[in-house]
């Protein structure tokens, strides 16, 4: 599918975003791993979450879909074997953290995923799992994967800088150990915000987690996820794509149920956004951006957030001056290589962008419109989307399909917001 995107001089309107894929994956595993229905009220229904939910009900929870919530029948820790590979299509959150909950079972389970899925490293999690007692065991050090339990526990070591996934895997699988379990962190802990989330998504589930100072992780045998009624937030990840573009141009724009107290890292693009001169208004439940047409550049520490990298090389390349990225080589890890991908396509619109190895040097400028790839990367494709906004003439980008895996409505909120976009 081809999405189209056409300058707009102005946007303004009162939209919601879908909920958090993080905290919807998040609850819908807990959830399964409880004793007891649990209910997920306003949960993001996408293609990534569709993949979790399908392959929690595989390994024995029963999820019933209902009208803005989700009705989970938990597992009560104990896995079935489905007795078939367990696609996890897109999802890397999901692969990651089912991974881990499969070494609950006693029975080698395998677990694979989509092209992207099948290029993502994920050995330094086999490596923990197996220094806790696991078989588990990749060709390549990506996916597919087979894992066979039990998961006994002890002391494991992991790095924290090339996934937060990882070890967000190894604290939902522990509880469950037969043994007390501590994770050793043994480098730089990156993309912290996720692991907090985790953290008080276990806490809410009843799981108790001692966390010393982000370098080593308790964890004791023995507990039991409860069934809770839980409501998801909604995503700053998501909402960061429609406020880049009102602050981009002479608009106004309130994004609602958005939470000033979240634990959500995209939470940073209000921040980013204020530095770089739009006016940016925060409430307990709702952010408003008036923007100006008129930004600054900035540099830019994304270590902590690196799913802003897209959207953040776009407001870099439109931006007066000089905007550094850096600290963030992990984004080359995620659906494609971010960094590489966000370069090669604003470069096709004119963009004066440096590729570095953390991430980027721009000069800002003018745009002009292009057709560009989307990599098959929802972000990225939502990035150049609201590129495509500021630039003279049309941009065309492809892969508009893949907006699914977080924000099937994502045109149609634009739209509403009278932004000149099209799929």
């Amino acid at each position: 599918m081809i999405l189209t995107s056409e300058k707009t001089e102005k946007l303004s309107g009162v939209v919601s975003v879908p909920g958090s894929k993080s905290y919807t994956i998040r609850a819908v595993v807990a959830a399964a791993l409880a004793e007891g229905i649990s209910i997920i009220k306003n949960p993001l229904i996408s293609d990534d979450t569709k993949a979790c939910i399908e392959i929690c009900e595989k390994i024995g929870a029963k999820i019933k879909k209902k009208e803005n919530e989700l009705e989970v029948m938990g597992v009560g820790g104990i896995i079935k074997n489905p007795h078939e590979t367990l696609n996890t299509k897109n999802s890397g959150t999901t692969i990651r953290l089912m991974t881990a909950v499969a070494s609950l079972c006693d029975e080698e389970i395998t677990l694979t995923g989509d092209e992207s899925i099948q290029r993502r490293p994920i050995q330094p999690l086999l490596d923990a799992l197996n220094q806790l007692g696991v078989q588990s065991n990749s060709t390549n050090g990506c996916p597919p994967v087979m894992v066979k339990g039990p998961l006994i526990g002890g002391r494991c070591k992991i790095p924290g800088d090339v996934s937060s996934q990882f070890i967000s895997a190894l604290l939902m699988a522990s509880p469950l150990a037969r043994k007390d379990v501590e994770i050793e962190i043994t480098t730089e802990l990156k993309s912290r915000p996720y692991i907090d989330l985790t953290l008080l998504i276990l806490k809410k589930f009843g799981i108790k987690i001692e966390n010393k100072n982000y370098k080593k992780f308790a964890i004791p045998a023995g507990q039991r996820y409860s069934a809770v009624k839980y409501t998801v937030e909604c995503d700053y990840s998501s909402a960061a794509f429609l406020l880049a573009a009102a602050a981009l141009t002479k608009s106004n724009v309130t994004v609602t149920n958005l939470f000033r107290n979240s634990k959500q890292a995209d939470k940073k693009i209000i921040e980013i956004l204020k530095r770089m001169g739009a006016q940016a208004r925060v409430s307990a439940d709702k952010v408003s951006i008036k923007g100006t047409g008129n930004l600054k550049g900035i540099t830019i520490d994304l270590s902590q957030s690196p799913d802003l990298v897209p959207i953040m090389a776009v407001l870099g390349s439109l931006a007066k001056g000089k905007t550094v990225i850096k600290n963030v080589e992990h984004a080359r890890l995620k659906e494609c290589d971010r960094i590489k991908a966000m370069a090669t396509e604003l470069k096709k619109m004119g963009a004066d962008i440096d590729e570095r190895k953390d991430g980027f040097v721009i000069n800002g400028g003018k745009l002009k419109g292009a057709s560009v790839d989307g990599w098959r990367d929802h972000r990225i494709v939502m990035a150049l989307a609201v590129a495509g906004l500021c630039a003279d003439g049309r941009t065309r980008i492809s892969d508009a399909e893949f907006v699914g895996v977080t924000f099937p409505n994502f045109a149609e909120l634009m739209r509403k917001l009278d932004a000149n976009i099209r799929i």
